[in-house]
């Protein structure tokens, strides 16, 4: 498709989906994760400017190591490299690699291993550190400093009209996520489905964020719930995923009602928020009358969307809580273990097929407070939980995916083998911890868990 076209029929946008199918010797795996950065001797959030704040480590990054740094008004917000990988700034000033596109979980976790100790290398003599977990454990609101970009004043101005807790995601939250790709429509469906009605059971094995502002929350991953009263527009578990009706055209048909938050025109952002990606394939944007959405304004409109599985041009798995760099590696290896495995994604199908709309609603809704001890059809989720790891141990021993020392991708999955087996999740842990040895005080939390 030609970027400068003007998009006016819908079926353009789903042919630009389809348009990421790739045969299964070209699937890949990319990785997401963000963490929150502190200052080690007050544990306090990070600034952005300062000689020990955000865009120093950026600046140092850059210095020390192969980054190429973007800037928006003249203040850098973002480090890329060449390999399609690039760290940016969430809200808060959470730090996210998004790495790049990799053939097996060997060098998935290599690179995050890299990453992590390059941050290392720039933040220790700074005195900061970073700290992965799904909702900020002792921060409030007003301790966190918003980051300078603009998509994110609109973001911020938009989010209180449409749920209580839509600045909390943005300052306070913390996710690790995997994106796969899909061969065919009838393969992304599949993958969908089965993602999605799953994506409850990766919620609670990952569950790590049990604490706000120093106190129990009451929840397990409270990031999950966070994401239950953000914006109902955009968020959630998609029932019409199940539908007859579903595949690229659906996937679009959703979008094109999916409120707008920006439209980036001359190196600024334009906002329009709550007007309608529909109106804009018309030519009836407020402010924008007579003009027609390119190539690029719908691929910034599908990152509007927060689903807890979302479609590009691959397939986004969104439902886990941030976590040590043993589970940034085991995220990505049990979606592989399951989806990128044929007989085991018809498992997943088949294990889900009878769980009805209500059902997958009261579960996503039970993991954020109960974890593990949530049920479905008078099942629990640890029992599924055991059961999914099983299968994704043998997805990857399948694989054959084989480091240097001969060992396939497997072992990625024993951190949450120890979670399945002990039956506790990192939140239950952590809650241990703070009602046992850490007496009732957060600070240990910072020194035990930091990269």
């Amino acid at each position: 498709m030609n970027t400068d076209q003007a998009l006016t029929d819908p079926r353009d946008l789903a042919a630009w989906l389809e348009s990421g199918c790739k045969p299964e010797d070209q699937w890949r795996i990319g990785t997401e994760h963000e963490k929150f950065g502190f200052h080690t001797d007050t544990l306090q959030p990070l600034p952005y400017d300062g000689e020990r704040g955000i865009r120093a480590v950026l600046e140092g990054l850059a210095d020390q190591f192969d980054w190429q740094v973007s800037e928006e008004d003249g203040q850098p917000i973002a480090l890329t490299q060449t390999d399609g990988s690039s760290i940016t700034l969430e809200p808060g000033g959470q730090l996210e690699l998004s790495g790049g596109l990799l053939d097996n979980l060997h060098q998935t976790c290599n690179e995050v291993n890299a990453h992590l100790a390059q941050v290392r290398q720039v933040c220790e003599p700074l005195g900061i550190g970073f700290l992965g977990m799904g909702f900020h454990p002792t921060a409030r609101r007003e301790d966190i400093q918003w980051m300078p970009k603009a998509r994110y004043v609109i973001m911020r101005n938009y989010m209180p009209k449409v749920g209580t807790l839509g600045i909390d995601m943005m300052k306070r939250t913390c996710t690790v996520q995997v994106n796969l790709d899909f061969s065919s429509e009838a393969d992304m469906v599949d993958k969908f489905r089965a993602s999605l009605a799953l994506q409850p059971i990766a919620t609670a094995l990952f569950a790590n964020s049990p604490f706000v502002e120093g106190q129990p929350s009451g929840f397990q991953s409270y990031r999950s719930q966070v994401w239950t009263d953000t914006d109902p527009d955009r968020t959630g578990m998609l029932p019409w995923v199940f539908d007859a009706s579903m595949g690229f055209e659906r996937y679009v048909d959703w979008m094109l009602d999916v409120p707008m938050y920006f439209v980036r025109r001359n190196h600024g952002y334009i906002d329009v928020a709550g007007h309608s990606f529909r109106d804009f394939m018309a030519g009836r944007l407020p402010g924008l009358e007579g003009e027609y959405p390119r190539l690029g304004d719908w691929e910034d409109h599908l990152t509007t969307a927060f689903p807890e599985v979302r479609l590009k041009r691959f397939l986004e798995m969104r439902g886990a809580d941030g976590g040590p760099w043993r589970r940034l590696c085991a995220l990505p290896a049990f979606w592989v273990g399951l989806l990128y495995d044929s007989e085991n994604l018809q498992a997943c199908l088949e294990l889900c097929r009878d769980w009805t709309l209500e059902d997958r609603q009261a579960l996503r809704e039970d993991v954020a407070r109960n974890g593990l001890h949530a049920r479905i059809q008078g099942r629990s989720v640890l029992d599924i939980s055991r059961q999914l790891v099983e299968l994704a141990r043998h997805g990857l021993a399948r694989r054959q995916r084989l480091n240097g020392a001969g060992d396939h991708e497997a072992g990625f999955l024993n951190s949450l083998q120890e979670i399945v087996d002990r039956g506790i999740t990192p939140a239950e842990a952590k809650l241990a911890a703070f009602e046992g040895r850490w007496n009732g005080s957060l600070d240990p939390l910072f020194k035990e868990f930091a990269y």
